[in-house]
């Protein structure tokens, strides 16, 4: 029996993007570390990057996590095209409040600032880090490379600050309707746990949102 291919589209927008939910969860509580005093937060917080980019398996996660954003991307823009061609024309009366939130209607608008951060985000610190594109990152007492330094620095810049503020909140969105409606599509409908879903959503949402606007502000006033 041949796979329905909206449905293959779906599934892996749904299954990746559940992946890069997890994933959040991680590099939030990695950028916590930036909280704690200079003197305790440098040392852990360049250890953290060095294991990150050394360890084996840890590599394999991370070559897992951006083929996951390049096919979360595709795959949802394709949905979203399939979506707009279906539909050529808008209804007479729509009432699209009654049966959709805002922000289910809008992911598209989403997911595309949020990419445009992700592509920010990646030159500011992959591109440097990583490919050694721009200033020479340098060590800390430890021989590690002081990633702790260049993120401090740039959220010394307030544009940056404000930038990265401002995107948490349609990130917030996005995940907000993305979590929920990822186990929905992978098959998820019990009708009291779609209840516990949708609370639990939001609440995720709200943490990642709140804790990846409000840490550079903690950062540029410490």
């Amino acid at each position: 029996m041949p796979i329905n291919p909206l449905f293959f589209r779906k599934t892996l927008v749904a299954g990746t993007g559940l992946f890069l939910c997890v994933f959040l969860i991680v590099h939030l509580s990695a950028n916590c570390i930036l909280l704690l005093p200079e003197d305790i937060a440098r040392g852990m917080y360049n250890s953290y990057s060095t294991t990150l980019r050394e360890n084996p398996l840890i590599k394999i996660v991370a070559y897992l996590l951006y083929l996951s954003i390049i096919l979360h991307v595709v795959y949802a823009l394709l949905i979203t095209i399939r979506n707009r061609k279906a539909k050529p024309q808008k209804y007479v009366m729509n009432h699209a409040n009654e049966n959709s939130t805002w922000s289910s209607r809008n992911m598209g608008v989403l997911g595309t600032l949020i990419l445009i951060f992700i592509v920010i985000h990646l030159v500011n610190f992959w591109a440097r880090i990583k490919l050694g594109f721009g200033d020479a990152v340098g060590l800390d007492i430890q021989g590690n490379k002081d990633v702790y330094e260049v993120t401090y620095s740039l959220f010394q810049n307030i544009y940056y600050v404000i930038f990265y503020t401002i995107i948490s909140v349609p990130l917030a969105f996005h995940l907000y309707h993305g979590f929920k409606s990822g186990f929905k599509t992978l098959g998820f409908y019990h009708k009291k746990g779609l209840k516990i879903l949708a609370k639990f959503s939001l609440g995720y949402a709200l943490i990642m949102g709140i804790g990846f606007g409000i840490i550079p502000f903690i950062v540029y006033f410490k």
